[in-house]
C-alpha cells in the first residue's frame, strides 16, 4: 500500500490549491480516504474524508464552504480542492486510507502519504 500526496505550495490568501493523493499497489476506490493537516507543535487533525461510496465528511468547521474532497477512481486518486485559502490553513497536509472514514488519525492503519506543505502567505 502506497500513497503519494502532492500539490502543495505557496499561495496568497484567497487563492486556491488542489492536492492529490495517488495510490499505487491497490485499488483506492474500495477504501475511505482522509485528508489531514498538521502545524508544527500541534497534533495532526483530520480535515475531510471521503468514503468508498463518495460520501464526504467534514471534521473541521473552519473549512466548510471552502474545501471539498472528491475521488477519481479511474486515476486511483483522491483530491482536496482548497479555495479561499487563509493563512491559518498553512500546514503540512497528509492523506491516509482505511476501510472507511475514521475521524481520527489513529484510525487510519492501511497507509499514509508523505505530506505536502501548503503555505498561505502574502
Amino acid at each position: 500500500v502506497q500513497l503519494q500526496a502532492s500539490g502543495g505550495g505557496l499561495v496568497q490568501p484567497g487563492g486556491s490549491l488542489r492536492l492529490s493523493c495517488v495510490a499505487s499497489g491497490f485499488t483506492l476506490a474500495y477504501y475511505g480516504v482522509g485528508w489531514f493537516r498538521q502545524i508544527p507543535g500541534k497534533e495532526r487533525e483530520e480535515v475531510l474524508c471521503i468514503s468508498s461510496s463518495h460520501s464526504s465528511t467534514y471534521f473541521q468547521d473552519s473549512v466548510k464552504g471552502r474545501f471539498t474532497i472528491s475521488r477519481d477512481n479511474a486515476k486511483n486518486t483522491v483530491y482536496l480542492q482548497m479555495n479561499s485559502l487563509k493563512p491559518e490553513d498553512t500546514a503540512v497536509y497528509y492523506c491516509a486510507t482505511d476501510d472507511d472514514c475514521r475521524g481520527s488519525p489513529l484510525g487510519y492503519e492501511y497507509g499514509w502519504g508523505q505530506g505536502t506543505l501548503v503555505t498561505v502567505s502574502s
